[in-house]
């Protein structure tokens, strides 16, 4: 396809050229016009532009000049044509996009890689949009790439075990990498290779097998989760304590602005002059309406209910649920 394009290209320009060159030499030889007005004389005859000719035309010379002028219609309409559906080809358009989304991509700093575009990988994406994280997304199937063109998701076409392709969705600007493959094969080979790259990288990994789990987590994952059973232990806590599920599953932590319930600050939005203070003289509650559940210590430690006497430390973070109004409030004084 592509040879033919070219080819038709090259049928075009070669009859415009030839179109041009026989006016030139008829006017030139035939008529006795100098170059330079042959040329003037071609040209206004072929771009049909309405000029007055150079001088008055005999018979032949009429009959010849609206013969040049009917041919290089078609002859124009034809190039045009084939220049336009190069221009538009689905190459040209795929290329111009895949420009586009790689300068997007080198611009990007701390965002969001995520591998594979399978359901895990769909979800993933849904919750960073929520959030309006920036991210990337990693995807070998061309078919899947092709299906979501339409939408404003960065995908890098690539095998995402290869270090380049990681280094083509900005694995060393990146803040964290999501691998979602179903492989776990795969998941652990980019887990190897993305702590290789980016050694502070916060790397999630998913795993079928529970075997898989501690060799993700050797392999330098800093969280891994078990799809399979998350959803079993969910179904069988619904037997078990079913208001209670139901409860945290009505709980939302990300979406609109209106329906979120929980959120965590890091310390820094909480103090920014860096004191460390109690909860209690926070006051936080009083101020935004929502209540600390839980604490997470610089050491990684979680305390749930923390105590109103705790000293909130630096490089910590705070769980905290509300209404979402309260989240609201929450939001806009602490500018999470």
């Amino acid at each position: 396809m592509k040879n033919q394009r070219q080819s038709n290209i090259k049928l075009a320009f070669g009859l415009l050229f030839l179109v041009f060159l026989l006016g030139v030499l008829w006017f030139r030889l035939y008529s006795g016009y100098s170059w330079v007005d042959a040329v003037y004389m071609t040209i206004i005859t072929v771009t049909t532009v309405g000029f007055k000719e150079v001088q008055p035309l005999n018979e032949t010379e009429k009959v010849f000049t609206t013969m040049l002028v009917i041919t290089s219609i078609f002859v124009f309409s034809y190039a045009i044509k084939v220049i336009t559906e190069n221009i538009l080809s689905k190459n040209n358009v795929g290329n111009f996009k895949k420009n586009k989304v790689k300068k997007i991509i080198d611009s990007l700093s701390g965002h969001v890689i995520v591998c594979g575009y399978g359901r895990n990988g769909m979800q993933v994406t849904a919750k960073l949009k929520d959030y309006k994280k920036d991210f990337v997304v990693i995807e070998s199937d061309k078919e899947v790439i092709t299906a979501h063109s339409q939408t404003d998701v960065l995908f890098v076409a690539g095998d995402a075990v290869d270090e380049n392709t990681l280094r083509k969705a900005g694995i060393e600007r990146a803040e964290t990498i999501i691998c979602a493959l179903p492989s776990d094969a795969d998941n652990l080979f980019i887990v190897l290779s993305a702590r290789q790259i980016k050694p502070d990288l916060k790397i999630i990994s998913r795993a079928t097998e529970e075997t898989s789990l501690k060799k993700l987590k050797l392999a330098g994952a800093d969280n891994v989760i078990l799809p399979d059973k998350i959803g079993g232990d969910h179904m069988a806590n619904l037997v078990v304590t079913p208001d209670l599920v139901e409860f945290l599953d009505n709980l939302s932590v990300s979406g609109e602005l209106d329906s979120i319930n929980v959120e965590q600050v890091p310390f820094s939005k909480i103090s920014p002059q860096g004191k460390e203070e109690s909860i209690a003289a926070l006051d936080i509650r009083k101020k935004t309406g929502c209540s600390i559940i839980g604490y997470k210590a610089p050491s990684g430690e979680y305390i749930v209910n923390p105590e109103p006497s705790m000293v909130i430390k630096k490089n910590s973070t705070l769980i905290l649920i509300g209404r979402p109004d309260q989240i609201k409030s929450l939001k806009e004084r602490y500018d999470v």
